[in-house]
């Protein structure tokens, strides 16, 4: 499994994915599940993986040899919004063409997602996230991130925390408190955590940081947000109902 969130914000974008891939208990390996397509000073697309890791890896390597065999592919594309097509397009392509394989035994799960941000120039920042079938939405005023794989765990803190005007410190914060969640009560997501920042027109992957397990801050991050959940909780009054 794997969890991977990505924020909107007026400031900017941020992405943040796992890297643990597994196939059994006994067989747990570490992959980035970030790509990157950058040209600088005209366009820079963050894509976050989730899913079946052959199937992501064939749409990832799908898009990458687009730029050189295809007329249309990532870097040429006019909007976001038609980059985000052309994901959608190898991510239904390449199910497509597994799922029917007559090598293929029939309970394997070739589905993947994935979320697709950036800026191109002439346009402001886009966020899609890519369904298996190839559809897909973006995000809006209301709702400005997405997460894919693992999402429930990290969900409840990122919706009382994040909006769109939420500060990009603010914001990494509640992403590491969000990943914090999920790392404590799902051992299929693990570190280290792959962390990317867009500020707005700047047109390039302004920041870039993998947090492992000797990350000071987010050890702290981690041991800070437990005490304080505890301190709290401790503090909420008894019902007092109980007590008739």
């Amino acid at each position: 499994m794997t969890y991977c969130v990505a924020m909107n914000l007026d400031e900017g974008m941020l992405f943040a994915s796992d890297s643990r891939t597994n196939a059994g208990v006994d067989h747990v390996s570490t992959f980035s599940k970030m790509t990157v397509f950058e040209q600088s000073g005209e366009r820079v697309i963050v894509l976050l993986n989730a899913g079946n890791l052959a199937t992501t890896q064939a749409v990832t390597n799908a898009l990458r040899r687009g730029i050189t065999h295809e007329e249309s592919h990532v870097l040429n594309a006019p909007s976001m919004f038609e980059v985000a097509e052309l994901v959608g397009a190898q991510v239904r392509r390449i199910i497509a063409q597994t799922s029917a394989s007559q090598y293929v035994q029939s309970n394997i799960d070739f589905g993947c997602s994935f979320l697709v941000g950036g800026q191109i120039k002439g346009e402001g920042m886009r966020l899609f996230s890519v369904y298996p079938q190839g559809n897909f939405i973006e995000t809006t005023l209301d709702t400005c991130y997405f997460q894919i794989g693992e999402a429930k765990y990290g969900k409840p803190v990122i919706d009382r925390v994040v909006k769109p005007g939420t500060s990009m410190e603010e914001a990494v914060k509640c992403a590491l408190v969000s990943f914090d969640s999920t790392l404590k009560s799902n051992l299929s997501v693990g570190l280290p955590i792959d962390l990317a920042l867009l500020r707005r027109d700047e047109f390039t992957v302004g920041f870039r940081h993998r947090i492992g397990l000797d990350d000071e801050y987010f050890n702290s991050l981690r041991q800070g947000w437990g005490h304080g959940l505890r301190r709290v909780f401790n503090e909420l009054p008894s019902p007092q109902w109980l007590r008739v």
